[in-house]
């Protein structure tokens, strides 16, 4: 395999003869590897082939200026090989050099929303050939290092995965201006707007089914997604912060349920619950529980959970990116 003019690095740093002591802001990307059961039973994966380099590579692309690194891995993906990617469980981030300039590649494991995978792609200047090939014979054809990394990645972990998105609510004003009943608190303008671009960031996930607290700030965050997506929404008491109380024991026990149903869902509650909803998470799941679970408004986690029930990867992000 030739590295042609992408040098392979190990850190996220760029080598010392390229900044000296100092720090250079890497171009980002994103991509995924997309991934379909074989005939063989075994296990494909899309390659790419770009003529202008005249390399086998996986489909990835660089962020536009503000643009979420879900949705760039997605569009990038859709570009590259015709293909809608349901993204899966996220992949370590590979770090090399472009043209002597730090390059970061966020990657997920994806799954075409297409039925089958079928690839209806017109060959052009950039990608003249999309290929869905066997895992092992894909290894040895890549053209660079670092991607071979990503697949080694991929094979490591489970495949088949559903996501339990937990959302805090968006942006709902100061709680102290409020003088009228907590639970009536509505979306301030941030917020509205944050609403209005969360159904293309959570719909990079498939279409989970939407569970909220009844706090009019968590429901008015989920509806727009529910209403583009089509995705069913249902208020549950046991998650819900009424008066600035609440009944932990209640709410990690229907979390727990959430875990245990094996459906993608995004749940939309309250910063007061986040810290330990994740950690009923994270036991249930046998993991490590993080010190810092906490979330800003309109951040969330998602949780990947492996059909044998196991931990498959956790990864925060804001709705804004």
């Amino acid at each position: 395999m030739s590295d042609g003019d992408e040098i392979q690095v190990t850190s996220a740093f760029p080598p010392r003869d390229t900044a000296v002591g100092g720090y250079l802001e890497p171009i980002r990307a994103g991509g995924a590897v997309l991934w379909r059961p074989g005939a063989d039973g075994g296990t494909e994966v899309v390659l790419i082939r770009r003529p202008l380099r005249d390399d086998w590579t996986l489909p990835k692309g660089k962020l536009k200026n503000g643009e979420h690194p879900i949705i760039a891995a997605v569009r990038e993906v859709q570009e590259e090989t015709g293909l809608t990617p349901v993204l899966g469980r996220r992949l370590p981030p590979q770090y090399y050099l472009k043209d002597g300039w730090p390059k970061q590649v966020e990657w997920w494991a994806a799954t075409p929303a297409e039925p089958g995978g079928i690839i209806d792609y017109k060959p052009n200047d950039e990608v003249d050939s999309v290929e869905w090939v066997p895992v092992d014979e894909a290894r040895e054809r890549l053209t660079y290092e670092h991607d071979v990394h990503v697949l080694d990645n991929f094979r490591a972990g489970p495949h088949d995965t559903f996501p339990i998105i937990l959302l805090r609510h968006l942006s709902a004003g100061e709680k102290r201006s409020w003088t009228d009943n907590d639970l009536l608190r509505p979306l301030d303008g941030t917020g509205r707007a944050d609403a209005l671009a969360l159904p293309r960031v959570l719909s990079a996930y498939g279409r989970p089914r939407v569970v909220s607290s009844a706090a009019a700030r968590c429901t008015e965050s989920m509806l727009p997604y529910s209403l583009e997506c089509d995705a069913p929404m249902r208020t549950e008491r046991a998650v819900t912060v009424w008066n600035g109380t609440y009944d932990a024991d209640e709410a990690r026990a229907a979390f727990r349920s959430l875990l245990t149903e094996g459906i993608p869902t995004v749940l939309c509650t309250h910063g007061e619950l986040v810290p330990q909803l994740m950690a009923e998470a994270l036991g249930w799941l046998g993991a490590p529980n993080t010190q810092q679970s906490g979330l800003r408004k309109g951040a969330f986690w998602v949780v990947h959970v492996s059909r044998e029930g196991t931990l498959a990867g956790v990864e925060r992000h804001a709705v804004r990116g």
